[in-house]
């Protein structure tokens, strides 16, 4: 057994710990037939991105399932990796290249950019990685994985091509959301819409040849250059002798057809809509159907392109002012009404996203998502909590085709290869330089949606497309845990790539965490900078400090606060378990962890109360309640093991005659080892650091087994007994600190019950815990009890001498003194109230405080002089 320090020092254990933990091979997992497989893959943090403490609370969440399961006998696999994270690397690599050598990536090229996103890959690369290693995740490092590693750049192109071939990646000129400030293509799952005040336009489109016009109102005028017709509902009886006429579009002078569509809304605006089919999905669809053509007014920047007149060029609210006045002096503006409306913005720049037709790749997503559909419908993939089945399938029932192409340099280049002589377009899996023709081959310039790849992570990390044994062995994986915001992003995904691909789902549940905001409850962001950086809280207090408070926090799907003074209450109980350890090991000359032979009631008490945490605890594991489940360690740990268990064993370890010391000594080491074990994937430093000192042959917490739940150990009796002496010492002791007796006064204790045998072998328990000079059982109430304080609890009636625990004349002349303060009080303020000025001047507030304060001082005064009373 060693010997530990006085105080425990995070920062000089924890990188010891983790060293050991690595040589040793801990983390490491390789499919084991005799064993059930358990595993998890990491959400690959972006490859250039920092931890915060969101990355903190969920990387917390999965090693507190893996070590979980390791300690139980799993093969458990944990893989790690990161994300190339495409439209967020590359945007900080052209920021860098702008701000520190004045250049774009256009002054480089593309070859040469992607050179030095590669350098700014290997130089911070490694540093969230090595931020992971400081939380203490047990992750498999040997396996880290890379989005474009080899591997899974292999996984991304055979999949492309495997759903080209199945005609379900097509291209196609369709209306897409593109930003204009990441001037690239977004999918659906990437615009973030928020209600934004807006307003609507009225305009007159007038009738050729005739003097009259429609009005039609809209919220984007500038869009106005691209408007092909202007349609109404068939059944709008308002409308019926329009359609087939023409319209003269306004500013432009072309003319647009009146055509009917049920599309539209009769209710909504005016009922006429104009119909722009190159910048809105729901006007593409119309002029599907109708034959419209599709005029792009917006360049990629959102300036208006070259057909756009004497607007050309200018940006597109710039225009949108512009057209407006112009509209009012040729008298076609109606009216302008304010109006809330639903505005989409770049999840990753929150730049308004733009509408348009654009040449992109797209997955055909309806054959896709059946299956995706169905095993989360009949559960073969379950949600926790249940609640956000609903939000999945609700996006898979709704789902549009997924555009993935992006035009970025850097990501997984789309493996489509155009000849420049004959034209000819060739999707392949190994890169083409020459056609059938002769003409030379050169290669889609767009790349792949970075959660195309990030779609293909739970099978592509295990060495998909080859047939490998850790692919048959640890998929499907068994859980995925992740944040409610990504759901859409990256879950869904996964599910049909899975299903698609394997023939199999990717993971077996889906444990959905909430956000983790600021203690006012708002979300951490640079803007607020009400960030708060985890590594300096591990600095500060250590990693298990910060991991308790997260995995306490921790209600599953639900978002938490964190609030600064809770990282100091874990540090406080990291300390009082430290402290509680150390004194148990100072009182210990025994040479192994092992059961009492003979316990006597406080131990079976001790046993009993461990053996359900071990039953609950894990049952609590097992449903992902990680926050129960360590909330029942906490209490158990600070409140029953520390505050009373050790407490109820001190006359036993101090008397070295103690036929029972033995006992004490292995019932306190045996808890104790078992429940550091319960606490190690909470807290894996300090109960690796407290374990290893305690009398075991373990090499290491980490590896030993789990706690389980034996009925030999189950008390009933002795637990309720003990129960019993615990609620009437508890009681006691709250009764003299309400009466403000000093622990060192000592009176007798007068106990009225039927368990006379019980509270008779209990006495040394009240004599040292209680206060009591001696215990005396009785019958029944007697004159001994008439002037005592009384308690009762379920099965006694304890009686307090009162005057044995006070000094009557010190009580008289001290509650004296306090009824004199009182009494002043009284007069001061009822000085103040009775003073007309202040009552008219005063605020009101001030005046009702001083009233409320005169109540509380006559209530005060009527319990002194009851108490002066009664010693009376």
């Amino acid at each position: 057994m060693q010997e530990i320090n006085k105080t425990y020092e995070p920062s000089k254990v924890e990188k010891r710990l983790y060293k050991k933990w690595q040589d040793n091979g801990y983390f490491s997992a390789k499919p084991d037939p005799d064993k059930k497989p358990f595993c998890i893959v990491i959400p690959p943090p972006n490859v250039t991105g920092q931890l915060h403490m969101g990355h903190a609370l969920d990387e917390t969440l999965q090693d507190i399932l893996i070590r979980f399961k390791r300690m139980q006998g799993y093969s458990t696999l944990w893989i790690p990796g990161t994300d190339h994270a495409g439209i967020a690397t590359q945007i900080k690599v052209e920021e860098h290249l702008r701000k520190t050598e004045g250049i774009t990536r256009y002054d480089l090229g593309r070859e040469k950019f992607l050179e030095r996103v590669w350098d700014w890959k290997k130089q911070f690369g490694d540093r969230i990685i090595n931020q992971l290693k400081s939380l203490g995740s047990s992750c498999d490092w040997s396996r880290e994985r890379f989005t474009m590693d080899e591997g899974c750049s292999k996984a991304v192109r055979e999949v492309f091509v495997k759903l080209y071939e199945k005609g379900l990646i097509y291209k196609g000129n369709r209306i897409i959301n593109w930003c204009p400030h990441c001037l690239t293509a977004l999918s659906d799952a990437e615009v973030e819409y928020s209600e934004q005040a807006g307003h609507f336009w009225y305009i007159k489109y007038p009738v050729k040849d005739e003097d009259n016009y429609v009005i039609i109102a809209t919220t984007r005028p500038e869009t106005l250059l691209g408007d092909t017709a202007v349609a109404v509902n068939p059944t709008d009886e308002r409308f019926a002798s329009l359609v087939g006429k023409t319209l003269v579009l306004p500013l432009v002078g072309r003319e647009i057809p009146v055509i009917a569509d049920e599309y539209v809304d009769k209710e909504f605006g005016t009922g006429a809509v104009k119909i722009t089919p190159a910048h809105d999905p729901n006007d593409f669809e119309v002029g599907k159907r109708h034959g419209l053509a599709q005029i792009k007014v917006l360049n990629d920047d959102a300036t208006i392109c070259d057909c756009g007149g004497k607007y050309a060029g200018m940006d597109r609210y710039e225009a949108r002012k512009a057209m407006v006045e112009d509209l009012e002096k040729e008298g076609l503006l109606v009216k302008i009404e304010e109006h809330s409306h639903n505005v989409g913005e770049c999840y990753r720049c929150g730049t308004t996203v733009e509408p348009l037709t654009s040449d992109q790749w797209f997955v055909k997503m309806e054959p896709l998502a059946k299956e995706a559909i169905r095993v989360v419908k009949d559960e073969t993939i379950s949600f926790i909590p249940a609640r956000f089945s609903k939000t999945y399938l609700n996006w898979m029932e709704n789902v549009h085709d997924w555009c993935i192409s992006r035009q970025l340099w850097w990501g997984h280049r789309i493996p489509a290869f155009y000849c420049e002589k004959c034209g000819k377009m060739v999707v392949s899996r190994e890169d083409l330089h020459t056609c059938e023709c002769g003409g030379k081959m050169k290669q889609e310039d767009d790349v792949l949606d970075t959660w195309f790849s990030s779609a293909l992570w739970p099978f592509s990390t295990l060495g998909w497309p080859e047939k490998t044994e850790e692919l048959s062995y640890y998929y499907p994986t068994s859980v995925l845990v992740t944040g409610y915001d990504i759901i859409f992003f990256w879950v869904a995904r996964m599910i049909f790539s899975g299903m698609e691909h394997m023939q199999a789902p990717p993971f077996k549940n889906v444990f959905i965490h909430g956000l983790v905001r600021d203690s006012q409850g708002r979300k951490m962001s640079k803007s607020l900078g009400n960030g708060i950086d985890p590594l300096e809280v591990i600095d500060q207090y250590g990693a298990d400090a910060l991991r308790f408070t997260l995995a306490t926090g921790n209600s599953p799907g639900n978002d938490m606060r964190f609030y600064m003074e809770r990282v100091e209450a874990s540090r406080n109980f990291a300390n009082k378990l430290w402290n509680a350890a150390r004194f148990v090991m100072m009182n210990l000359d025994i040479d192994t962890v092992t059961r009492p032979e003979n316990p006597s009631i406080e131990d079976k008490w001790i046993l009993s109360k461990y053996n359900t945490l071990v039953k609950e605890v894990t049952e609590n594991l097992e449903h992902y309640e990680v926050g129960i489940a360590l909330g029942k360690l906490y209490d158990f740990i600070w409140g029953v093991y520390c505050d009373w268990y050790i407490e109820l064993t001190k006359p036993r370890l101090y008397d070295a005659e103690c036929a029972s010391r033995k006992d004490a000594q292995n019932t306190l080491c045996y808890v104790l080892a078992g429940t550091l074990k319960m606490l190690h994937p909470f807290m894996p430093f300090i109960t690796e650091e407290l374990y290893c000192a305690l009398p075991t042959d373990d090499e290491s917490i980490m590896i030993a087994p789990w706690p389980t739940y034996a009925e030999e150990l189950s008390f009933p009796a002795e637990d309720a007994d003990m129960s019993l002496i615990c609620d009437a010492i508890r009681s006691i002791r709250n009764t003299r600190a309400e009466m403000q007796i000093p622990p060192s006064r000592k009176a007798s204790l007068y106990v009225v019950t039927e368990e006379k045998a019980l509270f008779s072998s209990c006495e040394d328990f009240f004599k040292k815990l209680a206060g009591a000079s001696e215990v005396i059982l009785k019958d029944e109430k007697d004159a001994d009890c008439e002037k005592a304080a009384t308690i009762v609890v379920n099965g006694a009636t304890l009686y307090l001498p009162t005057d044995q625990l006070i000094d009557k004349e010190k009580e008289i002349a001290r509650l004296t003194k306090e009824k004199e303060n009182l009494e002043n009080e009284i007069r001061r303020v009822e000085g103040k109230l009775s003073n007309p000025g202040f009552c008219s001047k005063a605020p009101a507030k001030l005046v009702e405080e001083e009233k409320a304060k005169m109540e509380k001082y006559k209530e005060m005064l009527e319990k002194v002089l009851a108490s002066i009373e009664s010693y009376k």
